[in-house]
């Protein structure tokens, strides 16, 4: 029995499928772990083979390659150094389980698999994967480690069973997306397992990007006594060897180092740099382009891209119309210049021309309308898609999830893209970020290290300018208006009634739930993006395209 242990708590990024990459990334924390004299590290949630894999983790070939990388991993805990508690799908009996493997001394030492099953938002295990049976604690140097995987913690029956089955410390491996309420709901729960068990608790949580979700990290250890000796930074790869004494009949960790995770605003600004950082690097793109027309979703777009990837990888396109402002242009060039990206101007005036003559046969005696609108967003997108086809950057998308929520986005031209950072992100959030990275810098970022756009930018009226003085405002209500109907209609699924009894006008949201619900079929066709909220569009969120309901008073 030993009365001190040293726990490494790797906080990595791996990329999913890329069995090899990720076998190559455990080794590299292992040696590090090892230099600073640890005994175990610990490995987030399905480390191996990346997470979530969704069906490809059905596939045999694929459970097999994991399984060769599980045990070519194990092999190199012959040389003595520390044990590693790595996460994988692993079949046994036939059975595919989210697994914990203890592996040490050239072997694996031993198994636990996931007990609760996530089924719900992004979520789909249960459909996947077998649910293990309560776990018991594995032995390790005469420590009862009672592991629990991700999901096992929101609940209290594995740790109530571990604890009666004699486990000393709470390993938690997890795979835990971001959303703007997950820090608390996380710690609470931790806070629950502690509190019911008397046992403390190690939370190590992955990093970086998989589509639409982002992994911040922020890994924590509580005491026994819901002390909080551990945070770890967020958004970014580390590694922290913990320091573990025995006292009394009990463990503590005795490491202190706390990390402040940062105010919401900063929160939500990592996770779109990071969700578009690896999006486009672990799918190999060479840079992004974007349309940069001066307003403040374009302006954010970019500046999160060039945070994200660096300037010369960002690639912005001004396309203006006859109906574009000078002030519009101005503040384009002002973004570009501030940011430090290329900025080119293709006027879409002759593709304007060239359209009108080709339908004015077709459309002879009608008046002009939103097709003429969607003509000219069209084109944009056109250009750009032509752009990334010849010089290859991916087109960064740049509507916002007010646009997105009521259809107020063109499908096939500024909904045309890869994939986008505003998916999530209403547009009174956009104003809110805006002013942040105005005033704000990250040593993660790649970007400059002062404003990324002209004041201007933020406080003028939106307008997407596709007529003669045309503002958001003239077909939609004021965006504080729109943002908190929007939210309790989609993030809390709140009845008119209950809406109206918060002040808001009976019509308007009748008329927002209808946008609302004839817009699925557009965000069906809709790019991926950074998810940000508890409901975003997409798998969190899967609505009939074709849908007779509305609610009524």
């Amino acid at each position: 029995m030993t009365d001190q242990l040293k726990i490494a708590l790797a906080q990595a990024n791996p990329t999913l499928g890329s069995l090899e990459a990720n076998v190559a990334l455990a080794r590299a924390f292992r040696e590090e772990a090892e230099a600073l004299g640890a005994d175990i590290v610990v490995y987030p949630e399905l480390f191996l083979s990346g997470y979530p894999p969704e069906d490809l983790v059905r596939k045999p070939a694929f459970q097999r390659a994991t399984q060769k990388a599980m045990e070519d991993l194990a092999e190199l805990t012959l040389d003595g150094g520390p044990a590693m508690l790595m996460s994988a799908p692993m079949v046994e009996e036939g059975k595919l389980y989210n697994a914990v493997c203890l592996l040490e001394g050239g072997k694996i030492a031993a198994r636990r698999f996931k007990n609760k099953l996530p089924n719900y938002g992004v979520f789909d295990e249960y459909r996947i994967f077998k649910a293990g049976p309560l776990p018991g604690p594995i032995p390790f140097k005469g420590v009862r480690l009672g592991v629990m995987i991700c999901e096992d913690m929101w609940f209290p029956e594995v740790a109530e069973c571990l604890a009666e089955t004699g486990a000393e410390i709470l390993i938690v491996p997890n795979g835990s997306p971001y959303d703007h309420m997950k820090s608390d709901e996380r710690l609470n729960h931790a806070v629950e397992r502690v509190t019911e068990t008397g046992l403390p608790l190690v939370y190590v949580n992955q990093i970086g990007g998989q589509d639409e979700l982002v992994f911040d990290g922020a890994s924590f250890v509580l005491n026994a006594d819901r002390s909080l000796p551990v945070q770890m930074t967020s958004w970014k790869e580390s590694l922290l060897v913990t320091d573990w004494h025995r006292k009394g009949d009990g463990w503590v960790c005795e490491t202190s180092e706390l990390v402040d995770p940062g105010t919401p605003m900063e929160r939500i600004y990592h996770a779109m740099v990071l969700g578009l950082k690896d999006y486009v690097e672990k799918n190999r793109f060479p840079g992004v382009v974007l349309g940069l027309s001066g307003g403040i979703d374009s302006a954010l777009s970019a500046a999160v891209a060039v945070d994200a990837l660096g300037p010369e990888r960002v690639h912005c396109v001004m396309m203006p119309s006859k109906y574009t402002s000078q002030e519009s242009l101005d503040d384009a060039a002002g973004c570009a210049e501030m940011l430090g990206t290329r900025l080119d101007t293709i006027s879409i005036a002759p593709g304007v021309e060239a359209m009108e003559t080709m339908l004015a046969d077709i459309f002879a005696g009608q008046e002009p309308d939103i097709t003429e609108e969607n003509i000219q967003s069209r084109l944009r997108g056109m250009t750009l898609m032509a752009i990334s086809n010849k010089l290859g950057p991916m087109v960064l998308t740049t509507g916002n999830k007010s646009e997105m929520s009521v259809g107020y986005a063109t499908l096939y031209g500024d909904m045309c893209g890869g994939y986008s950072v505003l998916k999530d992100v209403y547009k009174m959030t956009c104003f809110k970020l805006s002013d942040w990275r105005n005033t704000h810098y990250s040593p993660l970022f790649r970007g400059p290290d002062g404003p990324v756009m002209p004041e201007r930018v933020i406080t003028k009226p939106p307008s997407a300018e596709l007529r003669e003085d045309q503002k958001d405002e003239d077909s939609l209500p004021p965006y504080e208006i729109l943002d908190g109907i929007l939210h309790g209609l989609v993030e809390e699924e709140k009845s008119l009634d209950e809406l109206v009894t918060e002040g808001f006008d009976t019509h308007t949201i009748a008329r927002i739930q209808n946008l609302l619900y004839i817009a699925e079929y557009k965000r069906r066709q809709s790019p991926p993006g950074v998810k940000i909220s508890t409901m975003s569009f997409g798998r969190d969120r899967r609505y009939p395209i074709t849908n007779g309901f509305r609610d009524k008073r």
